[in-house]
């Protein structure tokens, strides 16, 4: 299938999703899962309105915003070490894995250093897998109040990805469980986290009607990923 006809049949799918959750398809963004495609491949995903793009390796980012449209939007989506922060905070317009306080110092540290601030979701390891980055869901509450001390870090919200079930109705505890704790944040720190990253191209419906902002979808928009090496593959039975 073109590229359009994935874009049409994703976008009918986010409203059907929409519907059903009594929401308006402009409350959710889709996030086109760029990692491992071609500069070609962005840019025509830009010609048909596709402007929010997610990378996970820092290297090939650099050459993609340096190259990419100009009407780009970049998230990094992927395990960020410390020793990258500085080219994380000046590539993107988002990070969505803050997954640990020593990351949140180094991005501060880097921020101060480029005169920035940079906007952050919380990695949440709501399914509690050993395979998985994120703050515990027990510990974010009290995170969140020392990240308080770190001005330039904006918190918008929240990050989970779900176990891989090839029946995405087991993914919803997931997405509740992350929902919930959203709340519960939002009522004691007395701020709104408005932005829920969650769904990939097996899951992104039941994300939607669970309350997702930004679903991250990528073989399902661009088709397949050629991996050159064994390294640059994807965890087994896990797509995005």
């Amino acid at each position: 299938m073109s590229f359009e006809s994935n874009l049409n049949s994703i976008q009918e799918n986010i409203k059907a999703a929409c519907d059903r959750a009594g929401r308006a398809p402009s409350e959710v963004k889709l996030l086109a899962v760029s990692k491992g495609h071609s500069i070609e491949s962005i840019r025509e995903a830009a010609e048909y309105g596709v402007h929010h793009f997610g990378e996970n390796k820092i290297q090939e980012s650099k050459l993609k915003v340096s190259q990419g449209p100009r009407s780009a939007e970049w998230h990094f989506i992927g395990h960020l070490q410390t020793n990258k922060s500085r080219d994380a905070v000046r590539l993107f317009h988002m990070i969505h894995s803050m997954d640990s306080m020593r990351l949140a110092e180094a991005i501060q540290e880097n921020c101060e250093k480029q005169a920035r601030t940079a906007r952050i979701l919380l990695e949440v390891n709501v399914s509690g897998e050993a395979s998985k980055h994120g703050f515990r869901p027990d510990e974010v509450l009290d995170q969140l109040e020392d990240l308080n001390a770190l001005d330039r870090l904006e918190i918008h919200g929240f990050m989970t990805m779900a176990p891989w079930t090839p029946e995405p109705e087991k993914t919803r505890p997931t997405f509740q469980g992350l929902n919930e704790l959203r709340l519960r944040c939002e009522d004691a720190m007395g701020v709104p986290f408005p932005v829920m990253s969650m769904g990939m191209s097996n899951d992104y419906e039941i994300a939607i009607e669970e309350g997702a902002t930004i679903v991250r979808i990528g073989t399902l928009l661009f088709g397949k990923r050629s991996y050159k090496n064994k390294q640059s593959k994807p965890p087994q039975n896990q797509t995005l």
